[in-house]
């Protein structure tokens, strides 16, 4: 198979939201993505981009992407956050998902950063199973914390 991983562009933030909202339903979280079109073209090519991302394409058509963005540890420095790494359902298994890794992997080299790291669903085993291969260590006796758009409004309010 002929593919290509490249730095997204504006113009294709529209495939990329399409490949979000697949996720969302294979994640059984079909409504919960409120980020627009429009929202990922200001975000990640305006003034100050709030992130990179990568897209794998074939046959002239985004299967893939990688949205990263940096972070700071306090303990480690510069680090590299992998928001989510999306591989269209039909082309899972064709390497694509490894391709992507890579890039972003080599990004994260390039910007010397100390780690680099992500979440994965519990339930997720292909997945986990791919990280874990590639090197990754899963780290289960951590727990994501969340505090969403109501939550902070909730939580000022009590200030």
């Amino acid at each position: 198979m002929n593919y290509s991983i490249r730095k997204a562009t504006k113009s294709d933030m529209p495939q990329v939201l399409h490949l979000i909202k697949e996720l969302a339903s294979f994640e059984k979280e079909a409504n919960a993505v409120e980020v627009t079109v429009e929202d990922l073209q200001a975000d990640g090519f305006g003034h100050e981009p709030k992130f990179q991302c990568f897209v794998a394409e074939a046959n002239n058509t985004i299967e893939g992407i990688a949205l990263v963005y940096n972070r700071y540890s306090t303990w480690k420095g510069k680090t590299l956050h992998l928001e989510d790494l999306i591989v269209s359902e039909q082309m899972r298994g064709s390497g694509l998902g490894t391709a992507l890794l890579d890039e972003v992997i080599k990004y994260g080299h390039d910007l010397r950063v100390k780690r680099i790291n992500w979440e994965v669903l519990d339930w997720n085993e292909p997945a986990i199973a791919f990280y874990e291969k590639k090197g990754a260590q899963v780290k289960r006796d951590w727990d994501v914390v969340h505090l969403d758009e109501q939550g902070i409004k909730d939580y000022i309010s009590k200030l």
